[in-house]
């Protein structure tokens, strides 16, 4: 299976990316300041005992509950290889998900159903990767006997709306975190799971699988300041930028329909030419990858990434709707342009 991804390519770093859903905001500058003083001459603690105890009060739960990863890719491949020689055979996730998930079912050899009653392992991810919406079918799998994993990637970067997990299933599915998208440093490898409440043997086992040192130096450093109080404020402060420039970019693709999103990145239907964009160092994601032809999800960014998208789609000529005439886009990014957001 052919990997798809955003962001760099064969061609280099994008110069305007809407190919990735990193916070636009970023980096946070008080953890870029850490992890330029991150001590990389010495192994990090193998049991990683003060992260995960800072990581654990962070939510609330024990330290025994948090499981460090590499990445969440490294975890979704690692949980998977468990559920498969533990004897699992099927696996549900949504029609249109992250493609890490099937990768590693189709590694160990995991049978996709379409009923989440018939699997054995569910996932979920909440805002929904690619479209930002919350998965129709939660109620049928949050409530599933079967292992289950919540993806929370984009709920740090959740702009509107609430999550559906409700407090009294938390403690009964795998929660994931990987906060170097809400930091805007997707560069730093490393996440995190919090386990269900009686969840031993998995947790085991999922140690038994991790390699030695998962985590590197900086791994370390960025979750520990993502636990931090003056994280969390930037990270709120993001937010409420994020929801002006999204009212904004929303505004200036307004021709072209657009799926509900409550996160920092939406889906519109059109069609556009992804070469002519990428000579004028634009990069969308294509969403066929996701079993969305047709549509190209986007990030939200700053007013300058959006004047050189419009630039960039004037040029190419690209149609706009019957009727859709072209209009001027306050490209500001003031508070003011939050009118809308959604």
């Amino acid at each position: 299976m052919m990997r798809v991804h955003g962001g760099s390519d064969a061609q280099g770093v994008p110069r305007w990316d809407f190919s990735t859903n990193a916070n636009a905001c970023g980096p946070c500058p008080a953890v870029a300041a850490e992890l330029r003083e991150a001590d990389i001459g010495r192994y990090p603690d193998p049991g990683y005992r003060a992260l995960r105890g800072a990581l654990a009060a962070f939510h609330g739960v024990a330290p025994r509950r948090v499981i460090v990863a590499a990445s969440a890719s490294e975890f979704i491949m690692r949980i998977t290889a468990c559920l498969a020689r533990a004897g699992g055979q099927r696996v549900w996730l949504p029609a249109a998900a992250y493609g890490e998930y099937a990768h590693a079912a189709h590694a160990w050899g995991l049978a996709r159903v379409d009923d989440p009653v018939q699997a054995d392992l569910c996932w979920l991810c909440e805002p929904a990767s690619p479209t930002g919406a919350a998965e129709p079918q939660w109620e049928a799998v949050i409530r599933r006997d079967a292992v289950v994993v919540l993806d929370r990637a984009y709920e740090p970067l959740r702009l509107s709306g609430a999550s559906l997990l409700r407090s009294e299933d938390a403690d009964r599915i795998w929660q994931l975190w990987s906060p170097n998208k809400a930091l805007g440093m997707t560069g730093v490898r490393g996440a995190y799971a919090i386990a269900p409440l009686h969840a031993q043997a998995w947790i085991d086992r999922l140690e038994q699988q991790a390699p030695a040192w998962a985590l590197g130096a900086h791994a370390v450093v960025m979750l520990q300041a993502w636990t931090q109080a003056e994280t969390q404020a930037w990270l709120a402060q993001s937010r409420a930028t994020l929801r002006a420039w999204k009212a904004a970019q929303q505004d200036l693709l307004g021709a072209w329909p657009s799926l509900p999103s409550d996160a920092n990145f939406f889906c519109m239907r059109a069609e556009l030419d992804a070469g002519f964009l990428r000579s004028r160092g634009i990069k969308l994601r294509d969403a066929t990858s996701f079993g969305l032809p047709g549509l190209w999800r986007l990030s939200v960014q700053p007013p300058a990434a959006q004047t050189a998208l419009r630039d960039a789609l004037d040029a190419a000529g690209a149609s706009r709707e019957p009727g859709r005439p072209k209009r001027a886009i306050p490209l500001g990014g003031t508070a003011r342009s939050a009118k809308g957001a959604s």
